[in-house]
């Protein structure tokens, strides 16, 4: 009976070894509260360092949870573009129309003289005419004297379809303009004429955030790094050195970039220029070191460091007083969520949106990391046959027991 049960209790074991043994820590997500406030139906947070350092990359990993933990949709702000087009007509008279080898002529200057450059994008045309297509030459002048060739085009006036305008390959500063038609057999005339120029003004608008992070000096080899903490994932604008030093060194970059950073005060004139551009370098490291060409100069005095980089706003449909938490993992395989809100995100951001703020962030410890699989029929063999030996021994000791028991 003792021997059963320590059968029974082996596999038991090895079962549990089984089971125990396949399983790996998995790592749960980080965790930021999300406080709100405001009547807005919208709320938006907007990411801070410790949540970029902790999350993958790309934000894909991010989740906005519920009170009850259900996933509440939301999409990711990085700023705006606004676009405005500047137009400016500068109308034109005819000076002559005309037919020359075989070629019929028009030419125009502008109406009224100017006391600067006239730019242009495109000249407009103006008809009465209809059902014509006509392939041009385009010409332009100063002088009505001297043409240069600018470009072919067509002009056509077909049903409801027409093409009056001809868009220049590059701007023009040409006064005069001359049309070359192979022929005028429609006796096309054009009421109005005009030069054009267009230009896109465009302003773009980002979240930019500053930063003093933590940072570490070692100079050593003829140089000075100066290893700066906390920037792993942040879409970086520039970093400003602050020290009292005079010095004039190459500063260069992880990436490979670099520049001629100075602070110097020469015939009592101070001159300085310690911020090095990153232009939206991505820092995939948890350490960012700036190396400083010493030479055989005695390094520098860092006092401080200040980190502007490029935020992004999390923006979410959210009741006042609300309980949100922002999940994260790191995990660099996880897709990002598709919701529907992203398709009208232009029509929310021209509303008005409640700024909400993160409060506690809990961040895990790194977890363990996945164990290499085994092989389990190995395992399992190995489980059989202790089992069998463990049987087979007592079925030996039993026919001996009863041997001995007849004799």
């Amino acid at each position: 009976m003792v021997r059963i049960k320590a059968i029974r209790l082996t596999i038991i074991i090895f079962t549990i070894f089984l089971l125990f043994g396949s399983f790996t820590i998995s790592a749960s997500a980080h965790t930021a509260k999300i406080e709100t406030g405001g009547e807005n139906k919208y709320k938006a947070i907007r990411i801070t360092p410790q949540i970029y350092n902790a999350a993958n990359s790309s934000l894909s990993d991010l989740l906005v949870k519920g009170n009850g933990g259900e996933n509440i949709p939301y999409f990711i702000n990085s700023g705006s573009k606004d676009v405005a087009w500047s137009r400016e007509e500068y109308a034109m008279s005819l000076v002559n129309s005309y037919l020359m080898d075989n070629s019929f002529y028009f030419d125009y200057k502008l109406a009224s003289g100017r006391s600067g450059d006239t730019i242009s994008t495109s000249v407009e045309f103006a008809t009465n005419n209809v059902n014509f297509a006509k392939e041009v030459e385009v010409y332009g002048s100063y002088d009505n004297i001297n043409w240069d060739y600018i470009q072919n085009d067509i002009l056509y006036a077909i049903d409801n379809k027409a093409k009056l305008s001809i868009e220049f390959h590059k701007p023009q500063k040409f006064t005069h303009i001359r049309l070359r038609l192979a022929n005028n057999l429609e006796q096309i005339s054009f009421g109005n004429v005009a030069l054009v120029y267009v230009v896109e003004i465009s302003e773009e608008t980002y979240f930019i955030e500053s930063i003093e992070p933590g940072f570490s000096v070692v100079s050593e080899d003829r140089s000075t790094d100066i290893i700066i903490e906390g920037l792993k994932n942040l879409r970086l604008c520039d970093i400003t050195i602050h020290t009292d030093s005079m010095f004039q060194r190459y500063a260069r970059m992880p990436h490979g970039a670099g520049k001629e950073i100075f602070n110097l005060t020469l015939n009592g004139t101070s001159y300085a220029d310690t911020t090095i551009p990153l232009n939206w370098h991505i820092s995939s490291d948890d350490t960012f070191i700036v190396t400083i060409a010493d030479a055989d100069d005695k390094p520098i005095i860092v006092d401080g460091v200040s980190v502007r980089y490029y935020a992004d706003e999390v923006v979410f449909e959210g009741a006042e007083g609300g309980a949100y938490t922002l999940d994260f993992s790191g995990d660099p395989s996880i897709a990002a969520p598709v919701y529907d809100i992203e398709r009208y995100k232009a029509e929310i951001l021209k509303g008005a949106i409640d700024i909400a703020s993160i409060g506690d962030i809990s961040i895990l410890a790194a977890m363990e990391e996945p164990r290499p699989e085994r092989d389990y029929r190995i395992i399992f063999n190995i489980i059989i046959i202790v089992v069998a030996l463990l049987l087979g021994a007592i079925i030996i000791l039993k026919l001996k027991k009863n041997v001995a028991g007849h004799a």
